[in-house]
């Protein structure tokens, strides 16, 4: 199961953008925070301030990744060669749970979680339950043949509200999905501006 312990859209709220992109957000309707002071007038943030939001907002987007395995990631984006902002979008992108969500398997990044955590998902031929699991460009991703008749998987080939990047060869028939190469921010599919270089710069403190 999922580790999120709070309602996705309580993230969106908070954030005050509906940072999946989806109609049901209900950022669409109400774009104050929640609670009883969500509709305070704010002020202008402090840069400090502004790098967290863009943390939280990469961080949501993804899943709600835990604090302890987001910092993995900025470690490993500045110690590879390249733009950091750049390497940690790649090693996001690269991840099992976004890469299954991307080929549109399932309908969110937390059915993906969950998808993958009951064992429907192969990777080259072999089964693998680790949502963070770093996928190679090359790597085979598919859905196991028992699992493509499942409601979700059928329902969420024909969501029209995102659709496949091009950085991946996906077969609905066959429900494989290949990542042909690791993008660049610039050409992942965000709903929402997404800063990668204030979270480096928000770590970098």
């Amino acid at each position: 199961m999922t580790k999120r312990a709070e309602a996705k859209y309580k993230i969106d709220r908070r954030l005050g953008q509906n940072i999946w992109g989806r109609p049901k957000s209900p950022v669409n309707r109400r774009e104050y925070g929640p609670g009883q002071h969500g509709q305070r007038r704010k002020g202008k943030p402090s840069d400090f301030g502004t790098q967290l939001k863009a943390k939280q907002k990469l961080k949501g987007y993804y899943g709600n990744i835990s604090e302890k395995q987001f910092r993995k990631y900025y470690a490993e984006a500045i110690r590879l060669k390249g733009d950091s902002g750049d390497n940690l979008i790649g090693l996001l992108e690269r991840r099992l749970d976004a890469v299954v969500y991307r080929a549109k398997f399932v309908p969110t990044v937390f059915a993906s979680r969950q998808f993958i955590n009951h064992g429907h998902i192969k990777v080259n031929g072999r089964r693998v339950n680790i949502p963070s699991y770093l996928v190679k460009p090359g790597d085979v991703v598919e859905v196991k043949e028992s699992s493509r008749q499942i409601l979700i998987v059928l329902e969420a080939a024909g969501l029209s509200e995102r659709d496949v990047p091009e950085y991946y060869e996906v077969d609905h028939q066959k429900m494989t999905a290949k990542l042909t190469r690791v993008p660049l921010p610039s050409e992942v599919p965000y709903p929402v501006q997404m800063e990668p270089n204030l979270v480096i710069e928000f770590y970098s403190r």
